[in-house]
């Protein structure tokens, strides 16, 4: 039976602010990406969605990100290879210590916004992110876009390389993601979406933005919390991949 990991990314709020509906969606997706408050996210945040993700037996993820939480994280930066080394350790460290109080542990880690985007190419920066879970722990599991910089880096420290794929983000035929200031970049359509997914579950497949059809070699499948309507998205998306024959599961 097919098998694939459904993660979002949550926990991205800031003292009164709550961006996600985190406890609807921990009742859906096995992997979330906890924002670790570079991007945004709390302290009280994180400790709250490691509670919450403990209780349902969902997977925790690191997720690191740029020092950005006026720009969500999505805004291009450049930081020094030590430094960013250094801010990612710091990241999963800081989540990790809720994680254990909720009685589990972080269990892989995934860029986020512009770091995720830059790591796709930028080989400098993807080894400085490989040195920092290195740093924070050298058995962590590693997410990101397949054929990325980072997970050959990944792979080649000895980290496992972890492959996804999004069914609401439009994708280039070179199989990367189409950058969010362009017209489209963003699939709105939630039938749409929901055909993606199991495409991308089943066929391992998704039609490019240029109408073309790319190979799309994934083992999770991320639902972004941040879109209206995410959780009834996530469900509809969870429903039809299992009505489909596809095992929803962890991959960690």
């Amino acid at each position: 039976m097919t098998a694939i990991d459904l993660n979002a990314d949550l926990g991205e709020g800031f003292g009164r602010w709550r961006l996600t509906d985190d406890e609807q969606l921990l009742s859906v997706v096995t992997s979330a990406n906890v924002a670790c408050g570079f991007h945004a996210g709390d302290p009280v945040t994180m400790r709250r969605v490691c509670e919450l993700a403990a209780a349902r037996g969902v997977r925790i993820g690191a997720q690191v990100s740029y020092r950005d939480l006026a720009g969500f994280g999505r805004r291009a930066m450049d930081v020094p290879s030590a430094e960013l080394a250094a801010e990612v350790a710091y990241q999963i460290g800081a989540l990790e210590v809720f994680a254990r109080a909720a009685g589990t542990r972080v269990s892989y880690v995934k860029p986020h916004g512009a770091l995720y985007n830059r790591v796709v190419h930028d080989e400098e920066q993807a080894t400085a992110v490989v040195e920092g879970v290195l740093l924070a722990d050298a058995a962590l599991p590693v997410l990101g876009l397949p054929g990325s910089r980072l997970l050959e880096a990944a792979g080649k420290a000895g980290l496992e390389p972890v492959t996804e794929a999004f069914a609401d983000r439009a994708y280039t035929e070179e199989s990367t993601l189409v950058p969010r200031g362009q017209e489209g970049a963003v699939v709105t359509d939630p039938e749409a979406v929901v055909e993606r997914s199991l495409g991308l579950a089943r066929e391992h497949a998704v039609v490019a933005r240029s109408g073309a059809r790319i190979g799309v070699e994934a083992r999770s499948l991320c639902l972004h919390g941040d879109t209206p309507g995410a959780v009834e998205l996530a469900r509809r998306v969870r429903e039809r991949l299992e009505s489909s024959g596809v095992r929803v599961e962890a991959f960690v």
